[in-house]
């Protein structure tokens, strides 16, 4: 774990650090965590290393790098192994750091004073020592910092902007790995000869200052990977599943995916029958606001392209009538919706579980929409495509939800398991050119989807109101009846035609008593929990619902059965995956694992969790993990 102030390029240390430990041949799973102002407020990145990949971070953490006082103080409970510290802190108090919310710094010296330590960083660092056999390495960043000027011939300001090179150069020589890979990440991330030049004198000065500790094997490193992050998985599968329209509005945490969209516009596709090359555009539309953001894509989904829009809970809030809109008017159009914190503005660059009943019931009315939710980083490249594919079948709003612990973790991945080869493009019932002057575009069918042709191509109508089969506004019950019932109907074709199979994840032993359900980021810690859990003899069975909305209750049903325990596990309050479980199929939950702080689910916190509830027979953990 590394950790300073917001804006002082956590996160740019994080990536550099990881490039070079995947360089050396090993896979990561980092999550940054982030206050929601601009500067100044603590920000860590937690990095998971591994010979294989690993789909999770853990509370305890064998190394913790800081480059200020308030890391120390807020993390050095997490720390097993080593802490990495700048002497420069070590007089500097809880009570001092005024960037630290009171609630922890109360917690902090009540703390250290009940096991008789005083409230400096040095105090905390005794108590490492004494208490926990914790090995302390004290560095002084400011006389690396003078060398660096001196040799790089800037003034010490400049230099300063090195300081958390120094850090995590420190905390690489510990890993053993070869250290050139680290100075060719810096060289790669620094484009500016300049700072090239002074983060690799300080990467070098710093890693002279620690020895080895851990001596990682260098690994074969023979295949594609790939390093990627939730928000970019989704944008990457938006765009290789034919998207040509992007609408939003600024907003934490989904802003990422569109930037990234508009950044890689310019689209290539080869025709595979003919060899063709094409170049097409995808507008990118930066809207005043959400509602205007969703009824945008319903328009241009209406002209036959393939659109969508991305946005967070306060967002969605306002997309709710235009969504609306999308329902009565059968519009094919997708809501990427990245989960935070509620309710109101709530905490914005914090993670939550807490919106699935609002994606599921959102707007007023009854209408069908299809609810995917992705637990992993291929899951959410392959659901961007698949989103958009469900909606033009089914002419529907389609809702892909996307935790933000998800968006904004990031892991190496090898390129193969995309399956980028296997991607395909399904459409629906789409007439180009109608023979008629008009279309019936809400024809009566037996399966509830209509012909559907793109503006211009025919005389189409319209309107926020019921209508008759042409869409002119029609209020007689009879009508209302068969309209209201054949848009439904498509939910009924949706569940008939999408395998059970698909719309869930089943892992670990069929035939244990033991069944976990879960769904979103909590998948990947719950797993790597499993494999620790297993030499334990407790090997339970893990189900990750894929799909919410058409339900894949059948199956599910066939799954619980005779199940002792029923393990209900998301970040939440109510535990809404179990109630939806048990609307769809009568079977509830017999425990819970749940936690609504805002931070992701750990794999050592789940591990505890789960044994707390098969060992010790607790309904209900509560998991708190996370500064």
């Amino acid at each position: 774990m590394i950790g300073g102030a917001q804006g002082s390029g956590v996160d740019t240390s994080a990536n550099i650090f990881g490039n070079a430990v995947a360089a050396s041949g090993y896979y990561i799973y980092g999550n940054r965590e982030y206050y929601s102002n601009i500067k100044g407020r603590h920000s860590y990145f937690n990095l998971t290393i591994s010979d294989k990949p690993p789909r999770s971070i853990a509370q305890q953490v064998e190394i913790l790098t800081s480059f200020d006082a308030e890391t120390i103080f807020q993390h050095f409970n997490e720390v097993k192994d080593v802490l990495i510290y700048s002497t420069e802190v070590e007089s500097t108090k809880a009570e001092q750091v005024q960037s630290m919310e009171s609630e922890i710094t109360e917690h902090v010296v009540k703390f250290l004073k009940e096991k008789g330590y005083g409230t400096t960083v040095k105090d905390v660092i005794n108590y490492l020592k004494k208490e926990k056999g914790i090995k302390v390495i004290p560095i002084d960043y400011m006389e690396i910092l003078k060398k660096v000027a001196d040799q790089a011939k800037v003034q010490l300001s400049v230099a300063d902007r090195a300081r958390n090179t120094i850090a995590i150069a420190a905390s690489y020589k510990l890993l053993g790995l070869k250290e050139q890979y680290l100075l060719n990440s810096i060289t790669r991330t620094f484009r500016q000869e300049v700072f090239a030049k002074i983060n690799t004198i300080a990467a070098q000065l710093a890693m002279q200052a620690v020895q080895p500790m851990y001596n990682l094997p260098e690994l074969p490193n023979n295949e594609d990977k790939i390093n990627l992050d939730g928000n970019t998985a989704a944008a990457i599968g938006k765009i290789y599943g034919g998207l040509r329209f992007q609408s939003y509005y600024p907003i934490t945490p989904a802003s990422d995916e569109s930037v990234f969209i508009e950044a890689h516009q310019t689209v290539f596709t080869v025709d595979p029958k003919t060899g063709e090359k094409r170049k097409s555009t995808i507008v990118v539309v930066q809207a005043e606001d959400e509602l205007a953001a969703i009824n945008m894509a319903s328009g241009a989904a209406l002209t036959g392209v393939r659109a969508a829009t991305a946005t967070s809970g306060p967002g969605f809030s306002l997309m709710v009538e235009g969504m609306g809109w999308a329902g009565m008017n059968e519009v094919p159009v997708v809501i990427t919706y990245y989960i935070r914190g509620g309710p109101s503005t709530g905490q914005p660059t914090r993670t939550s579980q807490a919106d699935l009943m609002f994606a599921l019931n959102a707007g007023h009315g009854e209408f069908p929409r299809i609810v995917i939710a992705s637990g992993d980083h291929v899951e959410a490249f392959h659901d961007g495509t698949w989103a958009l594919n469900l909606a033009q079948k089914y002419q529907t709003p389609v809702i892909h939800l996307v935790d933000k612990a998800l968006a904004n973790s990031y892991s190496i991945i090898p390129k193969k398991q995309l399956g980028m080869e296997n991607i395909r493009i399904e459409k629906g019932k789409i007439v180009i050119n109608s023979s008629t002057p008009e279309l019936k575009r809400f024809e009566i069918t037996e399966d509830g989807i209509s012909p559907f042709a793109p503006l211009g191509a025919t005389r189409i109508h319209y309107t926020g109101d019921e209508h008759d089969e042409y869409g002119f506004i029609a209020e007689a019950s009879e009508n209302r009846e068969k309209m209201y019932e054949k848009r439904i109907k498509k939910l009924f074709t949706a569940d008939k035609e999408i395998p059970e199979e698909t719309r869930l994840n089943i892992f670990g032993n069929t035939d244990s008593k033991i069944a976990i359900i879960t769904w979103g980021s909590p998948k990947g810690a719950i797993l790597d929990a499993m494999e620790e859990l297993e030499s334990e003899g407790i090997k339970p069975m893990l189900i990750q619902i894929r799909m919410f909305s058409p339900f894949p209750k059948n199956l599910m049903k066939k799954l619980l059965s005779g199940r002792e325990f029923i393990i209900d596990v998301e970040s939440n309050y109510f535990g809404q995956a179990g109630e939806v479980l048990k609307l769809n199929t009568g079977i509830e939950p017999t425990h819970h694992i749940l936690k609504w702080n805002g931070r992701p689910m750990m794999r050592d916190e789940v591990k505890e969790a789960i044994k707390a509830v098969v060992q010790k027979g607790e309904r209900k953990v509560v998991l708190h993990g996370g500064a």
